[in-house]
Parts: structure tokens; C-alpha cells; sequence
């Protein structure tokens, strides 16, 4: 995020080069005066200069500004970081502005514009007023546009689709969602051996590691897919007691047998919540409070030992966490993240709930994290 630096350069590239001021003039066909002045940063060379300047020190003329229309994947994690901060302790407006300003300045850096869009997709709903919170949805739509447009990285691409068809979603446009992803999503394509192929040539390439970490990552994955369908299965069939008893007692176990609240608390918890909604609704009162009560431990442990992490069984997953776009930090600050926890306890089917004394307490409990 450097501003242009095309003073600094000159002074650099003519001492490397060997020359004084006067030779450069002469080149150039200026005077000394003047490549004293665009040292000193008291003016700059005329445009029309700059590719005779940035030829003759064997530099690009993008080089020779200083500018930055790439970034590397350390610098876009910290300025996510940055940002993140600034939407959890400014105004959302200024926050904004801030995020927009550095989209017009790396354009051209997809990498960068997709954590963007994860960014805005993240903190919009922070804008006052639903027509405000359109407006930013309609901006992040045509930010995707832009990256499906130009973007040559199918990775890439393919996580911009993803949150496209969130952005129709919540803007009412469920006919685009399935149109945008139902191809990529469609559950016959879960039949495909490419997971068991890229394992087995990792093995008979004698990469045993590679073979080690990635079959790991994909339990990994595979395991998160399974709580957070689940969840949403359970909110699918609400009104069927067999169905959801069935899938609640298959996911405890799951969780149990693979520490789940310990690695990936965030999905864990977003399970606890959806059963503390089915028990509230079949009026299983203490049951639901139970289940609000692991919510919320669970999210405070997201909280207090973050949201990717392995353990001892998965023991190479930490080197495949830190390859990942935003490493392992949360994707909004951790203020809004307990923020957000709180108001869901909110929900009207709690409404019969919030005189209980343990609700109470995890009511409480939430409040006193957000405020330290």
C-alpha cells in the first residue's frame, strides 16, 4: 500500500547506475535543476518522460513510480486485518470508504478484490437502513462481476461465484443462486475419485507427507460438511421429531468422537444453535437452553483459541492453514463476531426462555466478553 515513490527511485537507480545528476540531464535533454527538483520531490518528471527515464535505468515504468498493482498474500492478510479493525471501531461509512479506496488502487489484484468481497459480505449488513445495505450488495455484485470477468486463476473465480450467489440470496434472487451453482454443487459430482487419485500418485511419487497432509485436510473438510448440512437438514425438517432426534444423536457423536468444539468452534457452535431452535420449537425448554448454553461456551472458545486450528490426531493441518488466502484469522473482528452471537439469542422462539436463570446467565456472560 505504498504511495508513488518515483523521487526516491531516481536518487536510487542513478547512484546504482553510477551517474551524477548532470549525465542524467544530459540524457534526458533536461536540465540539472530539474533532476534535482524530482529528487527532492519538489516536482515530477513530465509523463511523457517516464518511459525514457524508466528505459534508460532498465526498470518498468510501474518500477519507476513505486506503484504496487499486486500484492502478496502476507500484505492482503494484513491489510483484511486492518480493515476488519476498522469496520469493529469506526463508522461503517468510514470504514467503507476505506475498503473502496483500495479497490480502485489494486484493481487488477484478484487475490486481493476476493478477500474483499469476503470482507464487504461479511460487514454489510453494518450499514444503517436495508436500502444502504442494497446499495453495498449491489457494489460487491458488480465487484464480482469484474474479478469473473478478467480473473484467469479458476480458484479464484470459482470463490467469487460462491459469494455472488450468496449476494443474490440475500438480495431475494434465489432462481440466480441455483442458476449460478447448482453445477458446481450438484451431489452427483461427490462421486468423483479425485480425492482417492491425488492421494494414491502423492504415495507411488513416494510423497508420503503430501499424501499424509492432504488426506487429513479432506477428513477435515469433509467432517465440517457434515455438521454444517446437518444443520441445515435439521432446520429443513423441523417438524419431523424422528428425523431430527436421529440427526442431532449422529452429530453429537461425530462432534464428541472428533473434538469439533475444539477444532473449528465456529461450525460446532452454528449446530448448537440451530438444535436450541428445533427444542424451543417442540417447547423442550430446558433442552434448548442446554443447547444455547454449548453455543455459547463454544463461541467464546472460537473467540479465545481462534477458528483453524489442529490437533493431535489432525497434526498436519497447521502448515495447510497458513497456505490459505487470510491464514487463519477470523474473517470479521472479534467484537462483531461476539456481538452477533449475542443478538442471535434475540430470536423470537426463545421469547419463553429469557426468564430463565441460566439463559440469563449466558445472556450476561456474552455481554461482559463483549465489553473486555
Amino acid at each position: 500500500m505504498n504511495s508513488l515513490r518515483i523521487s526516491e527511485h531516481i536518487v536510487k537507480l542513478r547512484k546504482q547506475k553510477g551517474i551524477t545528476q548532470d549525465e542524467l540531464a544530459s540524457f534526458l535533454g533536461v536540465t540539472k535543476a530539474s533532476v534535482s527538483k524530482w529528487e527532492n520531490g519538489q516536482s515530477m518528471p513530465d509523463i511523457m518522460l517516464l518511459p525514457e527515464i524508466a528505459t534508460y535505468f532498465d526498470v518498468t515504468v510501474d518500477e519507476l513510480l513505486g506503484y504496487e498493482p499486486q500484492l502478496s498474500k502476507e500484505q492482503i492478510q494484513k491489510i483484511y486485518g486492518e480493515l476488519g479493525e476498522n469496520f469493529a471501531q469506526m463508522t461503517f461509512e468510514d470504514a467503507f470508504a476505506k475498503s473502496e479506496a483500495l479497490v480502485k488502487k489494486y484493481y487488477s489484484c484478484y487475490l486481493f478484490l476476493l478477500q474483499i468481497c469476503v470482507l464487504w459480505i461479511n460487514h454489510y449488513m453494518l450499514a444503517e437502513g436495508k436500502e444502504r445495505q442494497e446499495e453495498i450488495l449491489c457494489k460487491l455484485q458488480k465487484l464480482c462481476n469484474h474479478i469473473l470477468e478478467n480473473c484467469t486463476n479458476t480458484e479464484i473465480c470459482s470463490d467469487v461465484l460462491g459469494i455472488r450467489a450468496s449476494v443474490d440470496l440475500f438480495c431475494g434472487r434465489p432462481q440466480e443462486t441455483i442458476d449460478g451453482i447448482s453445477n458446481l454443487l450438484n451431489p452427483k459430482r461427490a462421486l468423483n475419485q479425485s480425492d482417492w487419485l491425488l492421494i494414491q500418485a502423492y504415495i507411488m511419487n513416494g510423497e508420503t507427507e503430501k499424501a499424509d497432509s492432504y488426506t487429513q485436510a479432506i477428513l477435515y473438510l469433509h467432517l465440517l460438511m457434515l455438521i454444517g448440512d446437518s444443520t441445515y437438514f435439521i432446520a429443513l425438517h423441523m417438524q419431523d421429531k424422528e428425523i431430527c432426534e436421529a440427526t442431532i444423536e449422529r452429530v453429537d457423536s461425530v462432534i464428541k468422537a472428533y473434538h469439533m468444539e475444539y477444532l473449528h468452534p465456529n461450525v460446532t457452535a452454528g449446530y448448537y444453535y440451530q438444535v436450541a431452535v428445533y427444542k424451543a420449537v417442540c417447547g423442550e425448554n430446558e433442552e434448548a437452553v442446554k443447547r444455547l448454553k454449548l453455543y455459547a461456551e463454544t463461541s467464546c472458545s472460537l473467540i479465545k483459541s481462534g477458528m483453524l486450528h489442529g490437533d493431535a490426531y489432525f497434526n498436519k493441518l497447521d502448515g495447510w492453514f497458513e497456505e490459505l488466502d487470510l491464514g487463519t484469522q477470523m474473517p470479521r473482528n472479534k467484537k462483531l463476531v461476539m456481538q452477533s452471537i449475542r443478538e442471535n439469542l434475540n430470536n423470537p422462539v426463545f421469547s419463553e426462555l429469557r426468564e430463565l436463570r441460566e439463559f440469563v446467565r449466558i445472556d450476561r456472560m456474552l455481554a461482559e466478553i463483549i465489553m473486555n
